[in-house]
């Protein structure tokens, strides 16, 4: 079951059933199950707050993921170091999204000062687009999908940008 849950602001979340619709499609595609799955839309100071006492982080950040996933491994398989979970059983876990910060980014990311090189920011992002890419930055995060490395980052872009072309255009 997917939640969208708001901690500490007043945020209406648009398109509730689309997404949750796109996020378990997303799931079923990489041949896994969706499990409890609770997006916390919260502010900067609730998700920096969480970034010092979890993960000994004193920077903001637009999202942190917490995974509970059932990861039994398939026969003989791994993940590999670009992400992508080669592992079976529901995916589960808690996704705090900073709304403050998917804000901000969607307000600075353009074609000059994008890093990522993804064809998504190759315009400027509007906040909708901003948000819908770190709700599925964390569903890939369950999935396994890793962005530490200069090769996972470029994986997770490529799988953002492959899931948002997934994702229903005409949204009412």
């Amino acid at each position: 079951m997917i939640n969208f849950i708001s901690e500490d602001i007043v945020f209406k979340l648009k398109n509730k059933a689309i997404l949750k619709k796109w996020i378990t499609s997303t799931i079923e595609k990489k041949k896994r199950k969706t499990g409890d799955i609770s997006f916390v839309l919260c502010s900067d100071a609730f998700l920096l707050e969480m970034n010092k006492e979890y993960l000994k982080h004193d920077t903001y950040t637009d999202i942190i993921t917490f995974d509970y996933s059932d990861d039994t491994p398939l026969d003989s398989a791994k993940a590999d170091d670009s992400g992508g979970s080669k592992k079976k059983g529901n995916i589960s876990g808690d996704i705090f999204i900073s709304i403050d910060r998917v804000k901000e980014n969607a307000k600075k990311f353009s074609p000059s000062n994008s890093a990522q090189g993804d064809k998504q920011r190759k315009k400027r992002p509007n906040f909708e687009d901003e948000l819908h890419r770190v709700i599925i930055h964390g569903v890939l995060h369950l999935l396994g999908y890793k962005d530490k490395t200069k090769i996972a980052k470029a994986e997770m872009t490529k799988q953002e940008d492959l899931c948002l072309k997934a994702l229903p255009k005409k949204q009412k």
